[in-house]
């Protein structure tokens, strides 16, 4: 198997890339690109690493040699969030960098199964697919924005809020990537009830999480090792699929649920991406009332990233 990290140079990249190493199948390839002249230092590096995974890096001038033959492709490429930048900012650099990168993968590894983590992911993935509706080539089931961040912290804070053990926590999250458009449903974590209190408090943490990670760095960066953490858990899970597991996730998807063309729900992975959507379950009257208010953001989003390769 041929998984590609486009971006692997950057802070997410370099994490993301040592867990690949040490977690695909015996006998992959980790095929590693970025414009920045360190990545050849970096598959060096990870090339040490006692794991039957080659590892092999592609400079500036060489995307189409590190895409050949992929079967997956995961792109943390692009800028990060700054303290004060809003999504907007963000769009206006990372869009011409998800184009160009989707036009590589188009050009040479058209049916690999591609994620997206470079934000605002709700705008970035709908500029991934239209460069593949441009081409003849897109097919919704191969394309993904990677939102199991928002899944894992939702693991995580409701295990220390309720001290439990994070493996006992499933966590559904659908909607959107950034703020509002993110709705974990405390309503179905089986085993576990909140008060309205607890609710109250936890989904906008949940939602804000990643500005309080981008506070705490003080202007030093943004969610690195936890977004690596879960690229990585999301990659695997559609490695396992590959190989003919069955797999359900959650990610950001054209969908069925009938909310908005872009959605975060459930899917069940197989060797084709995508083999079924499902549904996302009852919502409380919170969540009813949180995901109908969220829905103008959302749809903004995704019309921006559409407009942006109009």
């Amino acid at each position: 198997m041929k998984v590609a990290v486009l971006g692997a140079a950057g802070g997410i990249g370099q994490a993301l890339s040592l867990l690949l190493k040490t977690q695909l199948p015996a006998g992959s390839e980790l095929s590693l690109y970025d414009v920045a002249p360190v990545v050849p230092g970096v598959a060096v590096d990870l090339s040490h690493i006692p794991t039957d995974v080659t590892v092999k890096g592609y400079g500036a001038d060489a995307l189409g040699d590190a895409l050949t033959g992929c079967d997956i492709v995961i792109i943390p490429a692009g800028m990060p969030r700054k303290p004060g930048m809003d999504r907007a900012d963000l769009f206006a650099v990372n869009a011409g960098i998800i184009k160009t990168l989707a036009e590589g993968i188009v050009a040479n590894c058209p049916k690999a199964l591609v994620g997206v983590i470079t934000n605002p992911v709700n705008g970035t993935v709908p500029i991934v697919a239209e460069v593949f509706k441009k081409a003849g080539t897109y097919e919704a089931n191969r394309v993904f924005g990677v939102t199991t961040l928002d899944v894992i912290r939702s693991e995580t804070f409701i295990a220390e809020l309720k001290g439990l053990s994070t493996s006992d926590v499933k966590v559904p999250v659908i909607g959107g990537h950034s703020g509002t458009t993110i709705l974990p449903l405390l309503s179905q974590v089986e085993g576990v009830e909140f008060t309205q209190e607890e609710i109250d408090s936890l989904t906008p943490r949940i939602q804000n999480a990643g500005t309080e990670v981008v506070n705490a760095k003080a202007g030093g960066g943004s969610a690195t090792l936890s977004m690596g953490a879960a690229a990585a858990r999301f990659c695997m899970s559609l490695v396992k699929g590959l190989q003919g597991e069955d797999v359900i996730d959650y990610a950001y998807v054209e969908g069925n649920t009938g909310d908005a063309t872009y959605f975060a729900q459930p899917v069940r992975l197989g060797k084709n991406g995508v083999e079924e959507y499902l549904p996302y379950g009852a919502l409380s009257a919170y969540e009813e009332n949180a995901k109908n208010e969220m829905l103008a953001t959302l749809n903004a989003d995704i019309k921006e990233g559409v407009d942006f390769i109009a």
